[in-house]
Parts: C-alpha cells; structure tokens; sequence
C-alpha cells in the first residue's frame, strides 16, 4: 500500500480552488474598462473581462486568504508539484521550499499562475485524489 503524504488543506477547498482557477483562467483582456451602460446593453461580456473588481478573483483571494499558513504552503507546493518541480517522492523538500518562499501573498502568487488548475489537479493524481469524488 503506498503511503501518501498528509496535506493540511481539505480536498474540498482544493477542488474549490480548482473550480475557481478555471473560471478565472477563461477570463479575457480588458476591452472597455469603463463601460459606463448595464451589463444588458453590451450582453454580458463584461464578465468574460479580466477587471480588477472580478468576483471570482476577488473570491478566490478571500479563499486562500482565510486558509491557515500550512494550508497555504501545501497549496503552493500543490502548484508546484503539479507543474513539475519534484516528484512526490521529494514533496518534504518542495513542502519546505514553500514553507521558506512563504510571504503571506499565496493568493497573489497562485493567481498569477496561468494553468494553476491543471497543476494542482496533476498534483492530486499524484496523491491518488481527484475532485471527482468530492462532487458526487
């Protein structure tokens, strides 16, 4: 039986993560930063926009933001281990690189990272999860 590290955050709120990261990876560049009309006349594209007020952003930031400091160093070694960074026979060592690049800006930083959501699901394969199990 193979034993698999002990992560500090809930699958739930990485699958929430996840869900949230795809939604804000589906944003596009900013077209009209002031649109100046309801969300009826320009038929919603501004919510498509990357703008700086986006709920999802917003939400996703407040998420990592309540997140304990373990739990955010996990997510960040998550990203990491997904994107290829170690093997998760190493995740101790890419665990205390995170815990050492810690600055409280988690948030910022995981959302800066583009495929964010296709690398922390990689990194759950690796520990034999998926969210898939989380939505039924």
């Amino acid at each position: 039986m193979v034993r698999y590290p002990i992560l500090s955050i809930p699958l739930e709120t990485i699958c929430f993560v996840i869900a949230k990261a795809r939604e804000y990876d589906a944003k596009d560049e900013v077209t009209d930063p002031d649109p100046g009309s309801n969300p009826s006349d320009d038929d919603m594209r501004a919510v498509l926009e990357d703008h700086d007020d986006d709920p999802v952003a917003l939400e996703m930031t407040s998420i990592i933001n309540d997140l304990n400091e373990d739990a955010q160093i996990d997510l960040v070694a998550l990203a990491w281990l997904g994107r290829g960074d170690a093997e998760l026979g190493g995740w101790d060592a890419l665990r205390g690189e995170a815990a050492n690049a810690y600055n409280g800006r988690s948030a910022e930083y995981l959302l800066g990272m583009p495929l964010l959501a296709d690398y922390l699901e990689e990194a759950l394969a690796q520990f034999g999860l998926s969210c898939a199990t989380v939505q039924e």
